[in-house]
């Protein structure tokens, strides 16, 4: 009996340290793949790896050169300007010169037959270890490795477009946004910030257009958009342009000016203040005119002097009334000034009077300034008629 409960509690001891041990190889495991996705880790299992290819690859280039060129080995010199750091790089390079050696001397010279190691092949070779090494070199500078570098321009990107989604309306609204960046690209100088303040009572939005445009601008609009969602529900809506700009002249930028509209709207009474900063005006349609009537508010551009006063314009949302922001990308152009690019954004606003405007956001930048080389944004808030508020709710 003593000698059975010994042996089971030196099984149960072996077990559960065995059961440890293997945890603990586990979260290191993970730990290290997860450090080296980051960044963080040693690069040594690549560097093992690419090492391991370059006698791989010498081999069948002496087996059979006519399908394995001796130019094979930029593969490996490729893959580690990617993977590996400025010093594990050397060696890496220092392993490939030793394999065209030893193919060179293996393939005999290079007029004797094709499929050498000839000149123009060690040039080749050469050329790519170079440009591999600016790539490494530049990469450690900036301290973003490969593994992380794409994920965090993902990731500035998903904030940019969380920062500059609204947030959802009671029943009766309607809003929606769309922003289109210069050239095609994932970033752009135009941004969006919203908040339910006041009980969530108050829609605040503002629309901000930050001079340049693309990649330019997009570091300095990813900036302002977190200051400015910090502003925004912080201080009083008369209190916000001017903080705002007292936040760029800070900033002491070359190129550091911006035009900004700020919309405060109560969503129980329909009524609305308009702040602007040197932007162009907002346009509401009247229901019950069928008209466009432009909205222009007072003041200058952000990040310009000290001490500017932003004077505001009032309205009101009734049932079936819209109020469109835009920024200036979508109307002005270097030959159509802005006055008839007002026009032509309401010409074709007029289309969605009878059927709504739910989903005309994206077309209506699509219809009037589809192939224009500069940021463009365009924010629609719509009070829904007596009919419209009968369906079902969007939002």
């Amino acid at each position: 009996m003593a000698a059975g409960r010994q042996r089971r509690a030196e099984a149960e001891t072996f077990a559960a340290r065995w059961k440890k041990q293997w945890h603990r190889a586990r979260v290191g495991v993970r730990r290290a793949a997860v450090d080296y996705f980051r960044g963080d880790g040693s690069d040594w299992i690549a560097l093992a790896g690419l090492l391991l290819t370059v006698p791989v690859i010498a081999a069948t280039t002496m087996a059979n050169s006519v399908w394995c060129s001796p130019s094979a080995l930029v593969i490996p010199i490729v893959a580690g300007g990617l993977l590996l750091r400025p010093a594990s790089l050397l060696g890496l390079y220092a392993a490939a010169a030793t394999a065209l050696i030893v193919e060179s001397v293996q393939l005999g010279p290079y007029t004797e037959g094709p499929s050498r190691v000839t000149p123009g092949v060690v040039l080749v070779v050469a050329a790519c270890g170079f440009f591999g090494l600016l790539v490494a070199q530049f990469r450690s500078r900036v301290g973003v490795p490969w593994r992380r570098g794409g994920t965090m321009l993902f990731d500035l990107r998903e904030r940019i477009r969380v920062q500059s989604k609204l947030p959802q309306l009671p029943k009766g609204w309607h809003r929606e946004m769309a922003l289109r960046p210069a050239g095609g690209q994932s970033f752009s100088g135009d941004f969006v910030v919203a908040a339910r303040t006041n009980g969530g009572r108050t829609l605040e939005v503002v629309l901000t257009d930050v001079s340049g445009k693309g990649m330019d601008a997009a570091s300095r609009a990813l900036l302002l958009s977190g200051a400015f969602g910090g502003l925004l529900g912080s201080l009083p809506p008369h209190a916000f342009l001017p903080a705002a700009n007292g936040y760029l002249l800070r900033q002491d930028w070359d190129e550091g000016f911006a035009t900004s509209i700020h919309l405060v709207l109560d969503l129980d009474s329909g009524d609305y203040e308009l702040y602007s900063a040197g932007h162009p005006p907002g346009l509401q349609l009247s229901a019950g005119t069928g008209r466009w009537e432009e909205k222009s508010a007072e003041g200058p551009l952000l990040g310009v002097y000290d001490g500017a006063q932003f004077d505001q314009v009032k309205g009101s949302l009734r049932p079936g009334d819209v109020l469109m922001l835009f920024t200036d990308g979508l109307v002005e152009t270097s030959d159509r000034d802005i006055a008839e690019g007002i026009d032509r954004l309401t010409g074709e606003a007029d289309r969605y009077v009878a059927g709504g405007f739910h989903g005309a956001a994206w077309h209506l930048i699509e219809a009037v300034a589809k192939d224009v080389n500069d940021d463009r944004a365009l924010l629609l808030i719509c009070r829904e008629g007596p009919t419209a508020q009968s369906g079902p709710a969007t939002d």
